[in-house]
């Protein structure tokens, strides 16, 4: 009886001492009150209770979002920024040794850091560099948690709230962006097709014939068409050549003929 008293308070012992711990977790062993080193897991282990206490960290990647923070920006302009933050444990004995609540502690270090490197640009830097101002972020909080054994391995800045007198500004702003643009184009294309038809223009007077040629083509596109009236467009040309063909055909020193007189009744 004895035996069997014995290996059931060495079962609920054993229990009490024997502990698993996932692939992604970690175990900070205190003994009466010590750190022991190295860190414990994964798999099964082995703590002497009560002299042992167990602190399990988890060393996936976390998700925190930080709420939205009053930012004014250098050009004195008040928005709401809220943003994302991912990081990890890479230490377990150092987030649990040097920090009370190390989440607590990146939460505030975050929060802080975004008010402080936003406020120092302005507006239009914040909507159009998210990019570097993101980069930033994640370098300035990386070295803060680094002696904390946390890696902050990224930070994006998710939404930017404007005042509403501000986001029409901006569509005007946008509005006006886009005339210009669209005037620069049109502008573009006027002056294409200006060099073009002096370029054409050019050629057509190295070859008079040309615009004979063109006029001919016209010719036969408006007889494509059911037109009741058709234009016949003669070139100068042909009328210099008709009219010096006249001059030459009448005989030197005459005069017109004078009309017959008219009869009397």
């Amino acid at each position: 009886m004895a035996i069997l008293a014995a290996l059931v308070i060495f079962f609920f012992y054993a229990m009490a001492c024997l502990h698993v711990l996932r692939e992604y977790e970690r175990a900070v062993v205190f003994r009466l009150g010590r750190v022991q080193a190295p860190d414990k897991g994964p798999g099964l282990i082995w703590i002497w209770w009560p002299i042992d206490k167990l602190v399990k960290v988890s060393l996936q990647i976390e998700t925190w979002d930080v709420p939205p923070q009053d930012i004014i920006t250098r050009d004195n302009i008040s928005v709401k920024v809220n943003a994302v933050l991912l990081y990890r444990v890479l230490n377990a004995q150092k987030a649990v040794v040097e920090l009370r609540n190390y989440r607590f502690a990146i939460e505030q270090v975050s929060a802080t850091t975004l008010r402080s490197v936003l406020g120092e640009v302005e507006l239009d830097d914040l909507l159009a560099q998210r990019e570097k101002l993101n980069a930033r972020l994640q370098t300035i909080i990386d070295e803060q948690t680094e002696p904390w054994g946390i890696k902050v391995s990224q930070v994006q800045v998710k939404q930017v709230d404007l005042p509403q007198d501000m986001q029409r500004v901006i569509a005007r702003q946008a509005e006006a962006e886009r005339e210009r643009r669209a005037k620069i184009i049109n502008a573009d294309g006027e002056f294409q097709a200006s060099t073009r038809l002096a370029e054409a223009a050019r050629i057509l007077a190295q070859e008079p014939i040309t615009i004979t040629l063109r006029y001919l083509q016209t010719l036969s596109e408006l007889g494509l068409e059911k037109n009741t009236t058709i234009v016949f467009p003669i070139p100068i040309e042909l009328l210099t050549i008709l009219t010096r063909a006249s001059t030459k055909s009448e005989p030197p020193g005459a005069s017109p003929s004078p009309a017959p007189p008219a009869e009397k009744t």
